[in-house]
């Protein structure tokens, strides 16, 4: 046991100036930092899980892992997009603060396409960058998404090794008029979405889940055997469209191909538990599960999961895009079968699995995400308030449980009548909106206990309401005077900057020529 000891402090490069005597009463008092382990699903609605009520129960590992965990029914991301959610995780800040927003229209939703030509600024510290101060080893696999040119690749904000791609797996494109998105091992890729790494868009069948899943399993093991504590960020993205399943559990979902994706993603966390298990770390590996926004009901029912209870998906604030599925899980630390009804945030496990590490979090900023180590492990409840924003304003909050809306839109009518539809079959008069409807002087006020599907607003002229408003108001009117904006990242597009020519390519022979450089304004729809 000393030996080990010595061996993990040597790793954490503390070794040579510890005596024996001393790691002796280390040993005896303070245990090892444990490893950690974020799930990050791809526009996994809440209502796709058996332990979420979906009819098909095709989630058994997942509902079992809720059934040795913590369930947190009321757990939301940052933001109804993919990239301002990826990046509130990993700084433990609202997009609005670290830039992950656009000013190029009001409240419009924008993520990094490769023709952005922004990222993660380089004055955001990413939790990879921090936990390296605890000696651990950290590895991302599958999609960044937080800027693909060479300053925001994941390897320079604190990641150590990288199995995947810095966009979604959209495609396949010309090589023209756009490159296929690029896949990388570490600092180069190693080939291209549907011309390396297949994806058959007919059917639907790609190995990708199982790729990413053995990534997971090799890390885990190499760590282990090297008894380093580590950071693995799996962010897998099956169930984003194009969705995809590998021919095993092709046409085996009640669900279709959505279903055979949601089968595969079960399965595989499965394996990641049962491998934790076999190798006798579980005890000492803090695993957490949950999505980066709603389902993106635009693309149902084919492609697409449920949200369940819930109004509208992704891209709106309504709670179907914000409110996701998420379970905490470790053996011998959290109680089994829990149910925590703990306000909480993807920017809370910045924080928490920062206390966990036993380190601080930066005191040179705002940081949004609470520590949730006393909600797990002791079953408090901690009092915060949720903001939800879509790009450069601030939507809606949650206190307690009630819900104002100062804005609402879903889209616009000319994107309605196109068809896009963010809330199919859900119309709710004067709430689901076409039109930016400000409510800032009287905002929507929801009970999401009596009323999850916010379908029935309390009346302007109840007592309820008077209370409840006196109650938010000071907290957005403080929080509103005290914010402080981030540069936006997203504001400028350039197809010169896209994936022609990442690095890597010319050892491949997949370098393509860029066009000439003409940055522009990017445009965001919604």
């Amino acid at each position: 046991m000393e030996t080990g000891l010595l061996l993990l402090l040597g790793l954490c490069g503390l070794g040579g100036r510890w005596s024996l005597a001393r790691a002796e009463v280390a040993n005896a008092t303070t245990p090892p930092p444990p490893n950690l382990v974020l799930l990050l699903m791809d526009d996994m609605g809440w209502g796709d899980l058996g332990v979420f009520g979906h009819p098909s129960k095709e989630t058994p590992n997942l509902d079992q892992m809720a059934a040795e965990g913590m369930l947190f029914p009321s757990f939301y991301t940052a933001n109804p997009l993919c990239s301002p959610s990826r990046a509130a995780l990993l700084t433990g800040r609202l997009p609005i603060r670290n830039g992950f927003y656009t000013t190029n229209a009001h409240a419009r939703n924008a993520y990094t396409p490769q023709e952005i030509t922004g990222g993660i600024p380089d004055a955001e510290l990413l939790l990879p960058e921090l936990l390296k101060k605890a000696g651990y080893v950290n590895k991302i696999v599958g999609k960044w998404h937080l800027g693909h040119r060479p300053q925001f690749h994941p390897l320079r904000h604190g990641f150590d090794e990288w199995f995947g791609s810095p966009n979604c797996h959209f495609g396949p494109y010309d090589n023209k008029e756009a490159p296929n998105i690029p896949v990388y091992r570490d600092w180069e890729m190693v080939g291209r979405y549907y011309e390396d790494i297949k994806i058959n868009r007919k059917t639907g069948e790609a190995n990708l889940t199982q790729i990413y899943l053995q990534e997971a399993l090799d890390f885990i093991r190499a760590q282990q055997a090297r008894q380093q504590p580590f950071f693995l960020y799996w962010a897998i993205d099956a169930t984003h469209a194009p969705v995809y399943a590998s021919r095993e559990f092709l046409g085996t979902s009640q669900r279709g191909l959505y279903g055979d994706a949601v089968r595969e993603i079960d399965s595989s966390v499965g394996k990641i538990l049962a491998c934790l298990r076999n190798l006798g770390i579980s005890n000492n590996t803090f695993v957490f599960f949950t999505s980066d926004n709603g389902a993106a009901l635009i693309s149902a029912p084919h492609q697409a999961g449920s949200n369940g209870p819930f109004l509208c998906g992704k891209q709106t604030t309504f709670e179907g895009g914000m409110r996701e599925p998420a379970i905490a899980w470790w053996p011998g630390h959290i109680p089994a079968g829990q149910v925590s009804h703990q306000l909480s945030s993807v920017m809370d496990l910045f924080t928490t699995s920062l206390t966990l590490a036993g380190l601080e979090p930066p005191s040179d900023r705002q940081i949004d995400g609470i520590d949730l180590s006393p909600v797990i492990l002791q079953g408090n409840l901690i009092d915060r308030t949720i903001f939800y924003y879509r790009g450069n304003e601030m939507m809606a909050v949650r206190v307690g449980l009630y819900k104002a809306h100062y804005w609402t839109w879903s889209n616009s009518w000319e994107q309605f009548s196109q068809g896009i539809d963010f809330c199919p079959g859900q119309n709710v008069s004067g709430v689901t909106t076409h039109e930016q409807e400000e409510h800032s002087k009287l905002p929507l006020l929801f009970h999401l206990g009596r009323d999850p599907g916010e379908k029935f607003p309390i009346s302007f002229s109840s007592a309820e309401y008077q209370e409840v408003m006196d109650r938010i108001s000071p907290i957005v009117q403080q929080h509103q005077e005290a914010l402080i904006p981030g540069q936006p990242q997203l504001n400028v597009c350039d197809k010169a900057v896209m994936n022609w020519a990442p690095p890597g390519c010319e050892k491949i022979g997949k370098c393509l020529k860029p066009p000439p450089p003409d940055p522009k304004k990017c445009f965001w729809p919604h």
